[in-house]
């Protein structure tokens, strides 16, 4: 197998580019950053090498060397799992008795160190007493964790085929409790933009997650860029088959650590394991509380490795955020935000309220379309619900719909609202119309769903009630959402009613800046 972290070649690390040799010698005397354990080669003896630290990681060395020296692994929670999922993976490594890893020759490339899914669960079946499905059980929790990745997914899964795989270096194993940050991330996506190669190219979700880390660090971006810059340069100097590998598992470890949206993050810790481990052993900086057990002016000591160690944790607490922000509370900051201008206690309303004054606007608004304001088209872009609720909007988007010979489903959905409005005597005769202008063979505005929502309402259609077609109509409505009203915000339609509004509101406010003027003259003379 493909060693995972040459040591000679790997000897010229990234991070070297940039920093000083007293930064070197600094990092190079650092144990707990140096010791890299590396995989089998190909017919050669596992060997162990002192290498320096990653590209990936080189940032924060550079800038905060104490951040990156990774906590003490007895303290994890979590640190007798990895052990017992390490001691399985080692056996999987053995040249004689492990998974096999090949190179796999294609038409004009070559792919080092890699096996298939079905060589894994096969192994596991053989060598550790279990049923395919539970191999394949442990196998996602073992890849969960990054021990083994798919070399073309971000998706950390394992399937029972013929998906290749390949094992993490050591090096980049849960149990030596990295806690790399956000610059560490921005350079690695920095220089993937950099490396102009197919399978380097960023997911949409890092193209998200780079724009944002941008926006963070604009003060500081030149710098990350120059440091991703320099790692690129030391990444082309490598042989092509272990650019490959280190590529892989380098994106495998972000993969863990920053995942792809719906994936399961398995280095969140668990409270309740936190305390339990924090109830058993006594923190450091606990024992300069005083006790009751203890005279006041009794001295404590302490060695220096406890020292040093309290002070690594009081740094660490000072760069951690305390308070953690759920996505429920950042959805609700960002509605908020978004619908602030059509907060009456925050923004004056364009049209008076007609239960405090005479005017009348509000409720004849619907019978001057002309008169749209900007901003009451800008809220049609919210969603398909508030565009539907604004009767001009609504009119529009039928003129859209129609154009696009798909105006069949909004009369559909509209015409199932209409059936749970009407009382139940009308309900039967009013469940058949529906059904003999839109789902029958003959229909004379036939829509187009899917057979299992065809199913299901023919089978509601034996007992008829307000009801039968809430399955059609919540996926034709989900046509309308995803397809139609996506592309009618990027049509011309929309665009042009949109800039006509604009105009039309600056000239009125215009007008009403002269006729104020002209009344104040007046007044004046």
């Amino acid at each position: 197998m493909v060693t995972a972290m040459s040591g000679e070649k790997s000897s010229q690390a990234p991070a070297a580019a940039g920093a000083s040799s007293s930064d070197r010698d600094r990092q190079q005397d650092d144990g707990d950053i140096q010791k890299l354990a590396t995989c089998n080669n190909n017919g050669d003896n596992q060997t162990e090498k002192k290498q320096q630290l990653p590209a990936s990681l080189a940032f924060t060395a550079q800038a905060h060397p104490a951040t990156l020296t990774a906590p003490v692994a007895q303290d994890s929670p979590n640190y007798l799992t990895y052990k017992k999922m390490e001691s399985i993976i080692e056996r999987m490594l053995d040249e004689e008795s492990g998974v096999p890893v090949k190179t796999v020759k294609t038409f004009m490339t070559k792919i080092p160190s890699i096996f298939t899914g079905t060589d894994l669960i096969t192994w596991m079946m053989r060598n550790m007493d279990v049923d395919d499905q539970e191999a394949l059980h442990v196998a996602q929790l073992m890849a969960a964790h990054g021990y083994f990745f798919p070399i073309d997914d971000h998706s950390l899964a394992v399937k029972n085929d013929n998906t290749f795989y390949r094992f993490q270096t050591p090096y980049f194993w849960p149990s030596n409790c990295w806690e790399p940050e956000n610059t560490d991330y921005a350079v690695y996506l920095c220089k993937r933009t950099m490396q102009h190669k197919t399978r380097l190219e960023l997911a949409d979700y890092e193209s998200d997650y780079l724009a944002r880390l941008q926006k963070l660090f604009s003060r500081k971006w030149e710098f990350i860029f120059m440091q991703a810059e320099a790692q690129n340069k030391v990444d082309k100097k490598r042989d092509k088959l272990e650019r490959k590998v280190l590529d892989s598992q380098e994106r495998a470890f972000w993969d863990v650590h920053r995942p792809m949206p719906g994936c399961v993050n398995t280095t969140e810790l668990d409270i309740k394991k936190v305390c339990r481990n924090a109830g058993k052993s006594i923190p450091a900086f606990a024992a300069t509380q005083p006790s009751a057990n203890r005279r006041p002016n009794q001295q404590i000591h302490r060695s220096a490795g406890e020292l040093k160690r309290e002070i690594e944790l009081l740094k660490q607490r000072l760069d951690r955020r305390i308070i953690k922000v759920s996505k429920v509370a950042d959805a609700l900051i960002g509605y908020f935000e978004q619908y602030a201008e059509y907060d009456p206690f925050f923004t004056l309303p364009e049209y008076p309220n007609p239960w405090v004054s005479d005017n009348l606007e509000m409720w004849e608004q619907d019978k001057l379309p002309r008169e749209v304001s900007a901003r009451r088209v800008k809220r049609w872009a919210f969603s398909l619900q508030e565009l539907l609720a604004d009767p001009v909007g609504r009119d529009q988007f039928i003129r859209f719909l129609d154009k696009e010979f798909s105006g069949e489903n909004l009369k559909f959905w509209e015409a199932v609202h209409h059936l749970k409005t009407l009382p139940q005597k009308e309900v039967r005769e009013q469940v058949t119309e529906i059904w003999n202008e839109f789902l029958s063979p003959d229909a004379s505005c036939p829509i187009n769903v899917d057979s299992r929502s065809y199913e299901a309402t023919k089978k509601n259609l034996e007992k008829p009630d307000q009801w039968s077609y809430d399955v059609a109509a919540a996926h034709v409505y989900h046509l309308m959402k995803s397809d139609s009203y996506s592309r009618y915000l990027r049509s011309d339609l929309y665009k042009d009613f949109l800039n006509v509004s604009k105009k039309k509101t600056s000239v009125k406010g215009i007008r009403s800046i002269v006729s104020f003027t002209a009344r104040k003259d007046t007044q004046a003379v």
